[in-house]
């Protein structure tokens, strides 16, 4: 069953509410390139993780406005599109979901005006929360956003450096993945009038399930056929990447030289002979067990939330991150 589907949550209507936002711009013509860019970028695909979170998260309060929370989910969509269009450009990734990235069809320029536009559009969109009880909306607005930026700068800064420590990467995870999961489970909570212990507990989730999805993902790199994944096994590494997986296998010392010796000139054939060497090794099993200690860490949150029915969906959410083969 799908994730929307578990969640009885319409994935249809989580669509037609992004697509609105652009639909309802009166200053974006509905035939203009950036227009249908988005459309084409919406209807392409996708879980909707994001805002989905945002819908569970207001199911943990009193007075949820349904109008408010499926605008703020639609928000959340867009800034987590958007960071995905400027991921594709800096990482010169030429497909996103089987299609053509958005760089490769518009080319940089293009790309990056429909990336800014929907960044920008979405603090206009929540800036009539401004009441002092709605500040929570400035969360998804700026501070997402902020963070975003400054996970995706980190993982610029770290290319090839193969003296970050874990704590270093665990922070740019936050950064660039967990934060916003998290946001959007309490800022759905909060737009529903969920009490402060239950807003920052549903955000501790998030940034758990958050990190523990991103260590997956990493791993994932080095696990996957390259036709599964869509590109060669061990691409983040041969892009500079220093993920988890790699700092644990830089800890074996019979392994550390050759890793090191990888950078931008190294000829492929000695960076699959590091990558054969990384998955022969107990990095991959260390990586897995941290994530599933950040599980665990998430488990006994729904613990505490048991007296909510809404419980049984971050179950559902946990189970799915947990068992994520894709």
């Amino acid at each position: 069953m799908k994730l929307d589907e578990a969640l009885n949550i319409p994935l249809r209507t989580v669509d037609k509410e992004i697509i609105n936002i652009v639909k309802f711009d009166k200053d974006v013509p509905r035939s203009s390139v950036l227009a249908k860019s988005i459309v084409d970028l919406v209807r392409s695909g996708g879980k909707r993780v994001r805002p989905l979170m945002v819908i569970v998260g207001s199911r943990f309060g009193p007075s949820p406005d349904k109008s408010k929370v499926w605008r703020l989910a639609a928000a959340a969509e867009f800034i987590h599109a958007a960071s995905l269009i400027h991921d594709d450009i800096i990482d010169d990734s030429p497909v996103r979901r089987g299609q053509s990235a958005l760089h490769v069809k518009l080319g940089v320029k293009g790309a990056l005006h429909v990336g800014n536009y929907m960044s920008a559009r979405v603090i206009e969109l929540i800036s009539g929360y401004s009441a002092e009880r709605e500040r929570y909306a400035y969360d998804l607005s700026s501070l997402a956003t902020t963070q975003l930026c400054l996970g995706e700068y980190q993982q610029l800064s770290y290319l090839y450096n193969y003296d970050i420590t874990i704590e270093q990467y665990l922070e740019k995870s936050i950064n660039k993945t967990a934060q916003l999961i998290a946001t959007c489970l309490k800022i759905g909570a909060q737009s529903a009038g969920a009490d402060e212990e239950i807003s920052d507990l549903l955000y501790t989730f998030g940034q758990k399930l958050g990190i523990s999805f991103q260590i997956r993902d990493d791993i994932l790199d080095f696990t996957q056929s390259s036709d599964k994944l869509g590109k060669p096994a061990g691409s983040d590494l041969r892009h500079g990447q220093v993920t988890l997986p790699v700092l644990y296998a830089l800890e074996d010392q019979h392994l550390a030289s050759s890793i090191r010796s990888v950078s931008s000139e190294t000829p492929i054939e000695e960076i699959d002979a590091v990558i054969a060497s990384i998955q022969s090794s107990d990095a991959l099993e260390k990586a897995e067990n941290l994530s599933q200690q950040y599980l665990n860490e998430a488990q006994e949150i729904i613990d505490q939330l048991q007296e909510y029915p809404a419980h049984h969906d971050l179950q559902i959410l946990l189970n799915y991150f947990g068992g994520r083969d894709s």
